[in-house]
């Protein structure tokens, strides 16, 4: 396991700012509605399931557990996303527990959960092995792990190491999100605490951007970490003018040639021993 420095109040406050800002739950629900209902159906959810969804955001897997009949808790760092989450649910009449939560400190008790789920939130959080050791705990013997995450060579994961440079330094120890979508590094944090894994890359079409500036004009207003990395630029105007165009250069080599987009991921589920 690797050694990694403790987290401090301060980070964890400025991570839940960063999730407030902008729109997630519409990225969630316009761009990547696809992605919660294929780990549920991955993982087996249905009913009789406890099921907890880490790092659930506004809910894109949280509220398809539910809906396939699961008793489901989601978990976030951050209210303001749980709180639109939970308007959703109340809209489709789902019932679900939405609970304030730390993903590298996790409010509830060791194998308390039939299925630990993550759909491209885990990976946010900085200290990876603590996150890891949570998913485990937290779930019982037999039961599944199930992980949807970028991966570092697709489009987001891209999208990550072109916005680095004009982004501030992340905090000490604190390892880059996509390496959630190495298949190696996940099988690394976990070890033989988990059977049976089965582990594939997909790729998610996504085609409600009509040209890539409609994309990178979307995610600077809406994506949290995106909005970050521009205020930390914004009394630089070239440097906004240079993202401006790496980004829509980026949506632009990813344009399969009709306006869509292939965005790989990675889709891990695994039994813990």
């Amino acid at each position: 396991m690797t050694e990694q420095t403790a987290p401090t109040p301060d980070i964890k406050t400025k991570h839940r700012a960063m999730w407030a800002l902008g729109d997630y739950a519409s990225v969630a629900a316009d761009v990547i509605p696809a992605l919660g209902p294929i780990l549920v159906e991955a993982c087996g959810i249905g009913p009789g399931d406890r099921v907890l969804d880490v790092a659930a955001g506004s809910g894109n897997a949280a509220i398809p557990a539910a809906g396939a009949g699961a008793e489901v808790v989601a978990s976030d760092l951050t209210p303001e996303l749980l709180e639109a989450g939970q308007r959703d649910a109340e809209a489709l009449g789902l019932a679900l527990t939405w609970r304030e939560a730390d993903a590298e400190a996790l409010p509830f008790a060791d194998d308390e959960f039939d299925k630990v789920i993550s759909c491209v939130g885990v990976m946010f959080a900085p200290f990876h092995q603590a996150s890891a050791d949570e998913l485990v705990r937290v779930c019982r013997a037999g039961g599944t792990i199930g992980l949807i995450n970028w991966t570092p060579g697709g489009f987001i994961g891209q999208m990550f190491a072109t916005m680095k440079p004009y982004a501030p330094p992340p905090p000490a120890g604190a390892q880059p999100p996509p390496l959630w979508g190495s298949e190696e590094h996940v099988r690394s944090l976990l070890g033989d605490r988990v059977t049976d894994v089965v582990a594939r890359t997909e790729m998610l079409t996504v085609d409600c951007f009509d040209s890539p500036e409609s994309f990178r004009d979307f995610f600077k207003a809406c994506y949290g970490p995106t909005i970050a990395v521009y205020r930390a630029i914004a009394d630089d105007p070239s440097k906004i003018e240079s993202l401006d165009a790496e980004l829509a250069d980026l949506a632009r080599r990813h344009d399969t040639g009709d306006g869509a987009m292939q965005w790989e991921y990675l889709l891990f589920t695994a039994d813990k021993a």
